[in-house]
């Protein structure tokens, strides 16, 4: 099995580097593509730091085009500013626009029925990668439900997802769900947010089956098999491609007492304790504009480097790597204190905390993966825009 995989790694990694003489290129990049639809039109817009066509902010962009703006919808990390893992965004005004920024990511989630009075369609525009327990794509849901709530429009601007050429991981059990955990997927969904918008509206995931008035702009030249290096780091803590390709397999340290290197230049890319052994590799987490406060603040960690994971050909990888959550718990002394409370919520259930607890491999564990995988090919295959 293993061969497979790096067969079918190796094949991923051609022809995303082969692919189309021409790279891809996100939705924001084609007006001629949805100009028409929101010409003339009151507009919201979904955006952050990524929502860039080309060189120029997707809203500075839309406006020298003559489109009305109404109001900018923010997520997690703000519009502009990248703030802090976890902080509240508040609501404010951009500077360089004087347009209005309502926060999904302060004291509500959802755009509220006010802020939406009088538009006639929203743009959703943000760059994801790929996880379930990525808040972007909560964050969709909530504006999908928003427009479905008060008959407007939303316009999902595709843009290429970097971890998209596979899915993988357990399927979230819903009654443990949360705002990294939402809908009954895996943890590696491998869709862009434009084919899971449509999965949204087609498995009636929204409240009492509504469903969104929704069109979706695609990408050009993307395939599920592209290797998409992103142009702009999605959050603050994911600032390179090493660290997008090892998020969905670090990100579960955020459950346990191993840092994962937050307070550091090299987030999601390392992982250690204070009390692992010295094996000639060690950080020290500090406050920094990414992460204020990140576990073991100040304190040495001792741990296993993976900077080079992209050199060394351990990602880009078509599946989650469990073996270094198992080592890490394996090897830490306290193994009671290991988890904590947030594991389960970004495991969205307590089924694998229990199956590391009672010593199954990470072959036994892939294994009750599969039934659950199969199932969700079938679903995501209805909502593919791209070969």
């Amino acid at each position: 099995m293993k061969s497979i995989f790096i067969l079918f790694l190796i094949a991923v990694y051609t022809l995303g580097c082969r692919g189309s003489k021409d790279n891809p290129v996100p939705a924001a990049e084609l007006p001629d593509e949805y100009m028409n639809l929101i010409k003339g039109s009151k507009i919201a817009v979904v955006a952050n730091q990524t929502s860039m066509a080309g060189k120029e902010y997707l809203v500075e962009y839309l406006l020298g085009k003559g489109i009305d703006i109404r109001i900018i919808f923010t997520p997690e990390h703000g519009y502009r500013e990248l703030a802090s893992d976890g902080a509240e965004i508040n609501d404010g005004t951009d500077a360089a626009t004087g347009i209005p920024v309502r926060s999904l990511y302060g004291v509500r989630r959802k755009p509220a029925s006010e802020d939406l009075n009088g538009i006639d369609a929203v743009i959703y525009d943000i760059q994801d990668v790929g996880a379930r327990f990525y808040t972007y794509i909560s964050t969709l849901h909530y504006v999908m439900e928003a427009c479905a709530e008060n008959n407007v429009k939303c316009i999902v601007f595709d843009r290429p997802n970097p971890n998209g050429f596979y899915f993988d991981g357990n399927i979230a059990d819903t009654a443990y769900r949360s705002f990294v955990g939402m809908h009954p997927v895996p943890v590696m969904h491998g869709m862009t947010v434009g084919e899971y918008a449509q999965m949204i509206n087609g498995e009636s995931w929204l409240p009492g089956g509504m469903v969104c008035n929704l069109t979706v702009i695609k990408c050009k030249n993307y395939s599920h098999q592209s290797l998409y290096e992103l142009p702009v780091k999605p959050s603050p803590n994911l600032p390179n491609m090493t660290s997008v390709y090892l998020y969905p397999s670090l990100c579960f340290f955020e459950g346990t007492l191993i840092s994962l290197g937050r307070g550091t230049p090299f987030p999601f890319q390392v992982y250690g304790s204070p009390l692992f052994p010295d094996n000639g590799f060690s950080f020290t987490p500090e406050s920094v504009p990414a992460s204020v406060n990140p576990p073991h603040l100040g304190v040495k960690c001792y741990g296993i480097d993976l900077r080079n994971a992209i050199e060394d050909k351990l990602v880009p990888s078509p599946q989650i790597n469990l073996d270094w959550l198992i080592d890490a718990y394996n090897n830490y002394p306290e193994k009671d204190k290991f988890f904590n409370n947030y594991f389960d919520v970004l495991a969205a259930g307590p089924t694998l905390r229990k199956q590391i607890q009672q010593g199954m491999s990470s072959v036994e564990i892939r294994a009750t993966w599969k039934e659950g995988l199969d199932r969700f090919g079938k679903i995501r295959e209805k909502y593919l825009l791209y070969p």
